[in-house]
């Protein structure tokens, strides 16, 4: 295909999605004004797969035994590329990391990519993503075999700065629990052994180390258990705490140096720890296929927004596109929504999810990654310097 053809076909994409604009900002409100929490997002699945269906998409539902998990597929054979999308919301925030705006990226970037794979072949899909936000429904479905068919996975997020790669460090939760014995606090203290004493002892270890680990690792958890009443010696104290770190070697390291802190507490203090790594909730490290990053900054380019590879304000977090990226090549693209300075997760980020700024914004960036679906589907070479780079590690 020569340069002509390809441009034209692109222009083609982005045509797609203008005009299905009203649709596809009817779509994101809704989410928006809906906001349904953790594998809670029924009505989102069902607005988003009626709009794919009406698009001649085939619908999963309900797949990787997830019932709000699904998959949209148009197209027939190699090579097959999939948007992501993401739509479940924050308790008490709704749509405060702005997932209304991805799953509506991940439709528009699919309705742009349609006609190429009527010229081109190949097939795209949609795949539908639980729970991002407090379990990590893609780390279910990725042991459950959902991106073992797909050439490539791409996504956009919204947030305060553009950017082709993002850092998203592993990330794994720990629950732990001090049994202690409880006596009269005031009468008869020496009586008691104190959970909550050895859960504070804890946090002070954890602090302690702060100061000493990598400056791309984290710490921070949460009490969520610390005694009944104040004139009672606690006999339980409970917490959760995520662990982060940029690679996966520095996380095995870094997760005994935290053990040991509670494990120090329990001694000290006299209570004795339990304590259980949620393993099902592992969150691996963000891995950036660079060959599809230049492609999006180049069609982004071509859409007059000088996009970076990497944005060195941009803050670490977690996210389950990870476990993803370490199976198939793939993008996590951020899109600037909102002002530097803002934060994800608070109620003025919500707003501007909500907004027509962060609707154009999306959209803008969903033509890029349609653009970039037709970059593979128009090249086997292309398609294969991406697998290359991938098989490299």
């Amino acid at each position: 295909m020569n340069t002509n053809e390809l441009t034209e076909i692109k222009s083609q994409a982005k045509a797609a999605i203008e005009r299905h604009h009203a649709k596809l900002a009817g779509l994101s409100h809704k989410i928006h004004a809906h906001p349904e929490t953790a594998m809670n997002e029924h009505q989102a699945v069902a607005w988003l797969t009626a709009e794919l269906e009406a698009q001649g998409f085939s619908i999963e539902r309900g797949i990787c035994e997830l019932p709000t998990a699904f998959r949209a597929s148009y197209g027939q054979g190699k090579p097959v590329i999939a948007f992501i999308a993401e739509y479940d919301a924050l308790p008490e925030l709704g749509h405060a990391c702005g997932h209304n705006l991805i799953a509506t990226a991940a439709v528009a970037a699919a309705i742009g990519t349609k006609e190429a794979v009527d010229k081109l072949g190949g097939s795209i899909q949609v795949i539908g993503t639980p729970a991002e936000e407090l379990t990590g429904g893609k780390l279910i479905m990725a042991g459950r075999g959902a991106f073992t068919s797909i050439d490539a996975a791409m996504m956009m997020h919204p947030s305060t700065h553009d950017s082709a790669t993002i850092t998203a460090l592993a990330c794994v939760a720990l629950n732990v629990e001090f049994f202690g014995k409880e006596s009269h606090a005031a009468a008869h203290p020496e009586l008691g052994i104190n959970a909550l004493e050895a859960m504070i002892l804890s946090f002070n270890g954890i602090n302690a180390l702060r100061q000493h680990i990598r400056s791309d690792a984290r710490i921070h958890g949460i009490i969520t258990d610390g005694g009944k009443a104040a004139n009672i010696v606690p006999a339980h104290s409970a917490a959760r705490f995520l662990v982060r770190s940029n690679d996966e070697a520095y996380m095995k390291e870094l997760r005994e140096k935290v053990l040991a802190c509670f494990k120090g507490a329990a001694l000290s203090s006299g209570a004795r720890l339990e304590h259980r790594w949620d393993e099902n909730e592992y969150y691996a490290p963000m891995r950036n296929n660079h060959k599809l990053a230049q492609l999006y900054m180049d069609n982004m380019a071509v859409l007059g927004r000088a996009v970076p590879s990497y944005n060195d304000e941009q803050s670490f977090g977690s996210t389950d596109m990870g476990n993803v990226s370490q199976l198939v090549p793939s993008i996590h693209t951020s899109v600037a929504i909102a002002p530097p300075g803002e934060s994800e997760h608070t109620v003025e980020f919500a707003r501007y999810a909500g907004s027509e700024r962060g609707l154009t914004q999306s959209l803008g960036a969903a033509g890029a990654l349609a653009m970039t679906a037709i970059d593979l589907l128009a090249s086997p070479d292309t398609l294969a310097a991406v697998r290359q780079e991938f098989e490299r590690g």
